[in-house]
């Protein structure tokens, strides 16, 4: 770790809303909102940013919700995309209703061996959406069924809905996704490997090469949620930690840490200079009674530095 490691302390949440699984920010650009989902009691919660936290407003839905993100050409306060349960769908923001565009049983089946997939055992996880408008979302074991099995995948769900491909089989969660300033770069978490991995990005037809790791986490906790900052730094939470830490990709090394009082951080999201942070339930208050307290808030810090805006879904091709 660097000796001029830069630190910020985080004592108060900004929202604190109790999720159980606070997952997913996402800055809604268009009305100045911030975007986050409740994986585990199926909520996607949003907040007008000039209006404060008294402005929170859920929806709920009836199953799983882990990941949004906004539709080129789309106003978000109408439809937006959402991963679920069975995959991608289109969500109507005003009635509730959601259409798949793609279902992971309508990809490759999961695993390397050919035996058929169980997919009422997996449900969607995080993702993001890529320079050329399509969608990656990992599959990983849904919730009530014993141990994370590697029975997941990684998978890419093209622009429109039209197909849908494994990229990887076998993980047990897969996690965030993100590029680089230049776009030429795409960075993948798989938690159960505590590590970051990077791909060379072709902008051309976005087929990925050269897979490498980038950062190893061999600290307390696991690597979940990251955002790039615009000089190409992670920020990366640290689920059972109670960090975000500022990883750089060039040699993995540890810049910076955000150090808040709960413990499980789920992920990250810029608006402007200020990082917004959700966070997990610590029901068991493994970081002692003020981590059980405040665990499914969200929290806010100015970091000094902005991050890269999100790629959208693009719905019409």
């Amino acid at each position: 770790m660097a000796n001029n490691l830069q630190v910020w302390e985080v004592a108060e949440p900004y929202l604190d809303l109790h999720c159980l699984l606070g997952e997913g920010p996402y800055y809604e650009e268009a009305t100045h909102s911030l975007r986050f989902v409740d994986i585990r009691q199926h909520r996607i919660h949003t907040v007008d940013l000039a209006a404060g936290p008294e402005s929170l407003k859920t929806l709920e839905l009836d199953v799983p919700v882990s990941v949004t993100v906004d539709i080129e050409g789309v106003d978000p306060r109408d439809k937006i995309v959402v991963g679920l349960k069975y995959g991608l769908a289109v969500l109507d923001r005003k009635t509730g209703q959601y259409e798949y565009l793609q279902k992971f049983s309508a990809g490759e089946g999961l695993g390397q061996s050919k035996a058929p997939v169980d997919y009422e055992r997996v449900r969607g996880n995080d993702g993001a959406a890529d320079p050329h408008g399509r969608f990656w979302l990992g599959a990983m074991t849904d919730f009530n069924l014993g141990d994370f099995q590697p029975e997941g995948g990684l998978f890419r769900i093209d622009t429109g809905g039209k197909a849908s491909t494994l990229i990887r089989p076998d993980l047990t969660i897969p996690n965030a996704l993100g590029f680089s300033p230049d776009n030429r770069t795409l960075y993948f978490t798989h938690t159960t490997d505590d590590a970051v991995y990077a791909f060379d990005y072709d902008l051309e037809d976005g087929h990925l090469s050269n897979e490498r790791v980038v950062y190893r986490h061999t600290a307390k906790g696991s690597p979940d949620g990251f955002r790039v900052d615009v000089e190409g730094n992670l920020w990366h939470a640290v689920y059972g930690s109670g960090r975000v830490l500022k990883i750089s990709p060039k040699d993995g090394s540890i810049l910076g840490e955000v150090r808040l009082p709960t413990n499980n951080i789920t992920c990250t999201q810029f608006v402007g200079t200020e990082l917004f942070i959700t966070t997990a339930e610590d029901e068991a208050a493994e970081g002692g009674e003020t981590s059980k307290a405040l665990g499914g808030a969200v929290f806010r810090v100015d970091v000094g530095v902005k991050g890269l805006p999100l790629f959208k879904y693009k719905l019409s091709v």
